[in-house]
């Protein structure tokens, strides 16, 4: 599936949510928590770029992040139906969480995956509470090496 303006656009099975134009993406299986723990970053000033269905391209050596038109300004809340949500983006990818992956690590060591060539932060799922706003925090500060 190509993306829009870009032929050589990656469709990802992923949720997108941006703070200060900076990007997380939300990677997991269906049914891991990606559209909810956006809904959390949401209700803490996030703004939707997509859910569900993420385009990523390059750009000047930075990965991309936009939705397809279909999904604009849509998020899923299990449970409750298909909310709007005023779009943002397209915007540049800063973190990426993995949700089928779980952190067990008090103080993990730095992680990274390579996505088209650009290597992006990774941060790994947690069972906590509080873990929306450590991802809130993460993409306005960034992370001590």
């Amino acid at each position: 599936v190509t993306g829009p303006g870009d032929p050589d656009a990656l469709l990802m099975h992923a949720t997108t949510v941006a703070l200060d134009g900076r990007a997380v993406l939300i990677m997991g299986p269906s049914g891991s928590g990606k559209s909810a723990l956006a809904l959390q970053m949401m209700a803490l000033g996030a703004v939707l770029v997509a859910d569900d269905q993420t385009f990523l391209t390059v750009r000047n050596g930075c990965l991309i992040a936009d939705c397809p038109e279909p999904l604009v300004g849509l998020i899923e809340a299990r449970g409750v139906g298909l909310l709007n949500a005023t779009p943002f983006g397209p915007a540049r990818v800063h973190l990426a969480v993995d949700l089928g992956q779980r952190e067990t690590d008090r103080l993990p060591p730095q992680r990274s995956i390579v996505i088209r060539g650009v290597r992006i932060d990774l941060a790994l799922g947690r069972d906590d509470a509080h873990f929306h706003a450590v991802l809130m925090q993460y993409a306005k500060a960034g992370r001590r090496a």
